[in-house]
């Protein structure tokens, strides 16, 4: 435990950032120190390891897909599906990907936005685990789910770092969540 209280030491918070009211934490300075970097990998895998997979049906218990959302999930979701031996998907704000995509709207605590994934990027049936650095009120990650959804796949948990568990974002995702660090 006393490497993630030296990771939550790592973290910056920024009120009133994005705007008034919001008190934005930053896991930025985690990725700049290599080995707390590797930590909050480590930490990560050994639950995806530990828990996850062997709560898996069918034979195979593998994760097929990690999605990673716009843009911190970009950060974590590739080093995370490497280790996986599974793809690495980016789920990205409209407009950012070539070809056809699927759309889901979603509300932010500072607004409405819309992510899209390429069609063909998540086969029908694959296992896939939703990464990315925070949860508060969920509706990024619940866009995520409904994307994946629409793909064909099937959302087996979703992965932050950081959760604000009051905001009860956990409570509107279609599958077990995972954090490392609550904050209030």
């Amino acid at each position: 435990m006393a490497d993630i209280e030296h990771l939550k030491s790592l973290f910056q918070f920024y009120p009133d950032f994005p705007k008034k009211g919001i008190n934005f934490c930053d896991i930025l300075p985690v990725l700049r120190d290599p080995q707390a970097f590797e930590s909050l990998l480590t930490h990560i895998l050994s639950h995806i390891f530990n828990f996850t997979l062997p709560k898996l049906a069918g034979p195979s218990k593998k994760i097929d897909v990690v999605v990673g959302l716009d843009a911190r999930g970009f950060l974590l979701g590739p080093s995370i599906a490497l280790r996986l031996g599974a793809a690495f998907v980016p789920v990205r704000k409209r407009g950012k990907l070539p070809g056809k995509c699927e759309r889901a709207t979603y509300m932010k605590e500072y607004g409405e936005d819309v992510f899209e994934v390429q069609a063909d990027s998540i086969k029908p049936g694959s296992t896939v685990l939703v990464v990315d650095d925070l949860i508060a009120t969920g509706g990024s990650a619940k866009a995520a789910g409904e994307l994946v959804q629409k793909c064909g796949g099937k959302t087996v948990e979703y992965v932050f770092v950081v959760a604000i568990p009051f905001l009860k974002g956990a409570e509107k995702l279609d599958s077990p969540s995972y954090n490392l660090v609550d904050i209030d």
